[in-house]
């Protein structure tokens, strides 16, 4: 299965980095004499109410769910392991203050998080991209701390120490390289998670404001008034949130499996 999702995901980059060409024509582009037109020789994927063309939408839409599943988990991932790594290594009240602060915003639900942060500085895809990132960050801090904890009882550590190598060496040359593996599995499936987030702050009318294409506008200001007379305004782009979704998951599954192999008896 994870092959299907790396070959998901590459569809989807490919399609992402070539839009202007898979789709020439401009996603913004309204045509009166085509409103809610069904999918057909002249529009693939149909036409919404003011004429757009879907195909069009739903493949440069794929451009702002990539860019805002890949640079919000980066943020994320930066974040959340220099946490983790503080967290877990020094241990202690530094470990008690942290995991409290994580505690506190893990106790509300993320997309509550999300909307007050993108209410507070406005809807845009910068603060879009931050609001997502912020509520991922604890979840990257909670894996990273208990892998150090982990990694730091190991005999190399302690001779690292012994040679006077300081703390923030042996952090980053000793420690980090250990607790990779799980970072770039859980950042795996965080992009699907980013992705299905942003839909869902789209669908709210918190996400980049119109005319962007982006797939949870789509759901929320075509479909949503339109989904029992053009089916395809809702099936489009909800089936290109799920297949991107679920490419990414099936990809972190596979690496989670590679290095974990006692994870496999389990399924």
């Amino acid at each position: 299965m994870g092959a299907a999702g790396v070959v998901v995901i590459l569809v989807f980059c490919l399609v992402a980095a070539f839009a202007d060409v898979i789709a020439q024509s401009d996603p913004n582009d309204i045509n009166p004499d085509a409103l809610l037109q069904a999918p057909g020789s002249d529009a693939w994927f149909g036409t919404d109410n003011l004429g757009r063309d879907m195909y069009s939408r739903v493949v440069h839409g794929s451009r702002v769910a990539l860019l805002i599943g890949f640079v919000a988990v980066g943020i994320a991932a930066a974040g959340g392991t220099a946490i983790g790594l503080v967290s877990g290594f020094y241990g202690g009240k530094v470990d008690l203050v942290i995991q409290r602060f994580v505690d506190a915003v893990l106790a509300f639900p993320v997309l509550v998080i999300a909307l007050a942060v993108v209410t507070a500085v406005g809807p845009s895809l910068r603060n879009l991209v931050l609001a997502i990132a912020f509520i991922m960050i604890p979840g990257f801090s909670r894996v990273v701390r208990a892998s150090v904890l982990s990694v730091k009882q190991n005999l190399y550590i302690e001779a690292a120490r012994a040679l006077g190598q300081t703390t923030p060496r042996i952090l980053l040359h000793h420690v980090l390289p250990n607790v990779a593996a799980p970072i770039i599995v859980v950042a795996t499936g965080a992009i699907g998670s980013a992705i299905l987030a942003e839909a869902s702050l789209s669908f709210l009318g918190l996400g980049p404001p119109p005319p962007n294409a982006t797939w949870g506008s789509m759901l929320a200001i075509e479909a949503r008034f339109y989904i029992t007379t053009a089916w395809w305004l809702a099936v489009v782009p909800s089936t290109a949130i799920t297949l991107a979704v679920l490419g990414f998951n099936l990809f972190g599954d596979a690496l989670r499996d590679v290095w974990d192999p006692r994870l496999r008896g389990r399924r």
